[in-house]
């Protein structure tokens, strides 16, 4: 997983790894060498050419970069000094610090607050929404939390059936009306008897027509108005590169979006996404999709993405909620 994003950050400097230390440094005093400002120049340009290459942001691509330079710069070298290891130290750093800007405890909120707490999903067709929702049930099932479904993609019969389907797997509750109808409608349904039943949880699945759909924003500023949802979650594909970003951009400033499931990050090469979305819109990672079985979806952990990007060994991830 993001072998083409690894591979990418390191070849830059395999170059450099090749010089001698009278090529890559200066002396500074009897003290010892540092870094030689032009040779480190040269190594940052290609780094984020590298990084914007990853569909990583241009933003995020230059400040990642300037972190990495700020590490480095000055930095004291001998004999022994590897320069690829010196970026590949300062861009986990780096990395790591950007993804772990803001972060999220579901688990916290929903024990915050007398039921039922309610989640809006949102993003585009085609982006793993449906899939998302019905993976986060059966997590919180597992966990002891009893949740309702709403179909409020009332825009696709194929939507309703979809989510259905999955009610029926996971033997929860499904609240649905038909094609065509009021998604707040629906969504207000579901809550109702989410408050009826004493059920923790409510997802609100929502139409996905193009971002740029002026309609479809209506509709969701309607959909929240309603049901006044304590969380929207931004679902998006992370093979969208920077299209996800613009999308995750686009649903913020409509509706507002408290956090984002990235889907698909077993087939994403690249690995921009998870990096600028997070950075973009300033909203915490709070799952990942892996899969299609219920079971292939976890938590967003900085540790645990980190080690993906750079190949290390993965480490233990909290399972709560």
């Amino acid at each position: 997983m993001f072998k083409g994003l690894r591979d990418r950050l390191f070849s830059v400097s395999r170059e450099a790894k090749t010089r001698s230390i009278d090529d890559i440094s200066e002396v500074v005093d009897e003290s010892g060498r540092r870094l030689k400002e032009s040779v480190l120049d040269d190594l940052l340009h290609d780094l984020e050419l590298s990084l914007l290459e990853a569909d990583v942001a241009l933003p995020v691509a230059e400040e990642l970069t300037k972190k990495v330079r700020d590490s480095l710069k000055g930095k004291r070298v001998d004999k022994d000094f590897e320069i690829e290891d010196a970026v590949r130290l300062a861009l986990k750093a780096a990395v790591k610090e950007v993804l772990s800007e803001q972060l999220l405890s579901l688990n916290e909120r929903i024990k915050a607050k007398p039921p039922p707490f309610v989640i809006m999903f949102v993003g585009i067709n085609g982006g793993g929404k449906t899939t998302a929702i019905a993976k986060l049930a059966n997590r919180m099932q597992k966990r002891g939390l009893s949740c309702v479904l709403a179909a409020g993609d009332t825009f696709r019969a194929g939507a309703i059936e979809q989510l259905t389907i999955h009610a029926e797997k996971l033997g929860c509750k499904i609240i649905k009306h038909q094609e065509g109808s009021d998604p707040a409608a629906v969504a207000f349904d579901a809550i109702e008897h989410a408050k009826a039943r004493k059920k923790d949880v409510v997802l609100i699945d929502t139409a996905g027509r193009m971002q740029t759909n002026t309609n479809l924003m209506d509709e969701m500023k309607k959909i929240k108005r309603v049901a006044k949802p304590d969380l929207v979650v931004f679902v998006g594909d992370s093979l969208a590169g920077s299209d996800a970003v613009e999308q995750a951009k686009r649903f913020n400033d409509a509706v507002g979006i408290d956090a984002v499931i990235l889907t698909k990050i077993d087939a994403d090469s690249k690995g921009g996404a998870a990096l600028s979305i997070a950075k973009t819109i300033g909203k915490p990672i709070a799952y990942i999709s892996l899969g299609q079985e219920y079971d292939e979806f976890r938590r967003f952990d900085p540790d645990w993405m980190v080690s993906r990007i750079f190949g290390d060994p993965p480490p233990k991830v909290a399972e709560e909620v």
